[in-house]
C-alpha cells in the first residue's frame, strides 16, 4: 500500500481556529480512517501566525512565512495508507474542511527514503 500526504490548504486566516463542533468533525473524519487501518500519521498544524514561519531561498535569504508570494497558506497535514491516488483523493473528499471553511486539500504521494 502507498502513503500519500494529505496537505490541508486555507484562504483565510481567521479559518484557522475551528469551533470546538468544527473540531470533534475533524477528528471525527480522523477516526474513522485509523479505523480503517489506513491513518499512518495524524500530522500536525502548522502555525500560520507572524514570527512563526520563515522562508529560506538561495544566497542565504530568509523571508518572513510563506505570505508574500501565496495566497493560501499551509495549516496542516495527515498521511494515509491507500492502493492509489484516486482512493487517497477519496479519503480527502470526506474532510469537513470543505463544508466547514471552504479550505482546499492538496494529496501528495509520499515517496518513502528506506
Amino acid at each position: 500500500m502507498k502513503e500519500f500526504a494529505l496537505i490541508f490548504r486555507l484562504k483565510n486566516i481567521t479559518d484557522f481556529k475551528p469551533s470546538p463542533e468544527q473540531m470533534q468533525e475533524r477528528m471525527n473524519w480522523l477516526a474513522g480512517i485509523a479505523s480503517q487501518n489506513k491513518l499512518v500519521d495524524k500530522g500536525n498544524t502548522l502555525l500560520p501566525i507572524p514570527g512563526s514561519a520563515k522562508t529560506v531561498k538561495p544566497n542565504n535569504v530568509v523571508t518572513d512565512g510563506p505570505y508574500t508570494e501565496i495566497k493560501e497558506f499551509i495549516s496542516g497535514y495527515v498521511i494515509v495508507k491507500a492502493e492509489t491516488i484516486d482512493e487517497a483523493v477519496e479519503i480527502a473528499k470526506a474532510n469537513p474542511i470543505f463544508d466547514q471553511v471552504g479550505g482546499n486539500i492538496e494529496v501528495r504521494e509520499v515517496l518513502k527514503r528506506d
